[in-house]
């Protein structure tokens, strides 16, 4: 049997007893041993003996040694508490010894045996004799080696199935090298595709770099003198570099409203005040009051928040936490202040985000406060319900005159423009298109007005006319309110320069202004004053 005696904690040592009682002719005889714990570390001399066992009780005594005192422990065991067992000595056993976390145990008796061993113990006791299956006499590629599930057709089949035949070989050989054709001719067009892309990134690179040097060194300096003619007409065209368009669009956009970084300081600070005040009192009465007007609830802290954390979620950047969070906060919040009579509609924070991204942050709410105080822009963000449809009206004269068939296929399904048009001028398509496209489209926004906003929705369409004449009215709006991600500028910019802006020899601003006309005059004869 076997023992374990631990020591007070205090000796920081322990005991491991192992005890086995053998009967031999002449009696009981106590085989003992003591062993240090790994973690005593103090001396301590391993001791073993044989004591014969004739009394009644049996003694052991138990030598422990700490690190500054030794004990002498004895213990007393019962003559019945070992199990009496008739054993023969044998001599111990000349193998490497076993090892347990508490120092040595005894070799083991039994090691394993080879597998030799056991087959030929297992003949000599069942009398059979075991035979192995006869070699295969299917041959075996041993050159070729599978790497995919593709070139398993070359391997021949397992045993149990019925062989291939030769005509079956050879036409599993002809799919699999035709497979291997078809890849590689797919990687050879990819990799001809990804040079193509880097040729021409490189020579966008190239075009830009030129053409920021002639906008830096000629145009700039020059605005007012060059900014109408046909060679700065074909450069903004072809897109701003990024050094500049930040300037060019504040350039482009102008500052009617006359406002100065100061004035923005001073909106800046009320729009702080008023946040403070609303998180301090944030009471029943004052939900009331801020509900009880629409430019009040509008403007209130709740929802620009809303609206800044769904602002380019992509870009991580407008979020809590980001670098730009607070200061499309501010710019927002300024706004609100300066305008209250427009207060925040949702959508200004994507075309702050634009600005601000490309901008210093006054110069940002400068360019924010005259571009919303444009004509469309002014009409849309106040909901002006009669102005958005002259606008749509318009739209639909240079729709009809550029893509007939998809202008009737969208009449059959009563599809209006206010269904896809709203968000992409709420937003000058900076939430419906990538942001370095809307950009682009903001360029030319900047040089051709609201114009371009409705040109460029017809170059939508355009582009996508094909997809969309397949389409009915539900799968139509869920296309154009979310549009691929994988358009591209050059494929969009060439559809839109298809695109007439010319109906009857009347150009966009005169179908508008005829159509403001027709209201206007609609308006005098619906007069009850005239009637009566």
């Amino acid at each position: 049997m076997g023992g374990f005696l631990q020591s007070n904690s205090a000796a920081r040592s322990a005991v491991c007893l192992n005890v086995t009682a053998l009967t031999t002719g002449k009696g009981y005889l106590l085989n003992w041993s003591c062993v240090c714990l790994p973690w005593f570390s103090g001396p301590l001399n391993l001791c073993s003996g044989e004591f014969s066992l004739n009394s009644k009780w049996i003694k052991i005594f138990v030598l422990t040694i700490s690190k500054n005192k030794t004990f002498l422990s004895l213990f007393f065991f019962p003559r019945n508490f070992f199990t009496k067992r008739t054993k023969e000595l044998k001599p111990a056993v000349q193998s490497a010894p076993g090892w347990k976390l508490f120092g040595k145990v005894p070799p083991r008796e039994n090691l394993p045996k080879d597998s030799k061993i056991i087959q030929q113990e297992y003949e000599a006791r069942t009398g059979r004799m075991y035979k192995p299956p006869p070699p295969s006499t299917r041959r075996k590629n041993i050159e070729f080696e599978p790497l995919s599930t593709t070139a398993l057709i070359l391997e021949d089949r397992p045993a149990n199935l019925p062989a291939k035949s030769v005509e079956e070989a050879l036409r599993h050989r002809q799919e699999y090298d035709e497979m291997v054709a078809e890849a590689k001719k797919r990687e050879i067009k990819e990799a001809h595709k990804r040079k193509k892309i880097m040729r021409e990134r490189f020579k966008q690179e190239d075009n830009i770099a030129s053409a920021m040097v002639i906008w830096i060194n000629e145009i700039l300096p020059n605005w007012e003198g060059m900014r109408a003619t046909r060679r700065v007409r074909e450069l903004w065209w072809q897109g701003l570099p990024p050094s500049v368009r930040g300037k060019v669009w504040s350039l482009a956009v102008g500052n009617e409203l006359n406002i100065t970084p100061e004035l923005y300081e001073i909106f800046l600070s009320r729009a702080k005040e008023r946040w403070k005040s609303f998180s301090e009192t944030n009471s029943e009465n004052d939900v009331e009051d801020v509900s009880a007007s629409v430019a009040d609830r509008e403007a209130s802290l709740e929802l620009i928040k809303l609206d800044i954390s769904r602002t380019f979620p992509s870009l991580y950047i407008f979020q809590k936490g980001g670098p730009y969070h607070d200061l499309l906060h501010s710019v927002l919040g300024a706004y609100t202040c300066y305008r209250p009579d427009v207060g925040y509609v949702q959508g200004m924070s994507f075309i702050a985000a634009v600005l601000i991204l490309n901008l210093e942050e006054a110069d940002a709410f400068i360019a924010f406060a005259n571009l919303l105080n444009k004509p469309c822009q002014l009409a849309f963000f106040r909901v002006d319900h009669s102005m958005m449809l002259k606008y749509f009206a318009a739209f639909e004269v240079f729709f009809e005159e550029n893509l007939p068939k998809l202008f009737l296929h969208f009449k059959s399904y009563s599809l209006t423009p206010d269904i896809y048009l709203i968000d992409w001028i709420f937003t000058l398509y900076s939430k419906s298109l990538p942001l370095d496209l809307a950009c682009r489209v903001w360029d030319v926004f900047c040089r051709d007005g609201e114009e371009f906003l409705f040109r460029t929705g017809l170059g939508i369409l355009r582009l996508y006319e094909d997809i969309l004449l397949q389409m009915d009215f539900i799968h139509i709006a869920q296309f154009l309110t979310k549009l691929p991600e994988d358009i591209t500028s050059e494929k969009l910019f060439s559809c839109i320069a298809a695109i007439q802006m010319q109906n009857s020899n009347k150009k966009w601003a005169q179908v508008f202004a005829s159509l403001m006309k027709d209201n206007k005059e609609g308006d005098k004869n619906h007069s009850p004053a005239l009637k009566s």
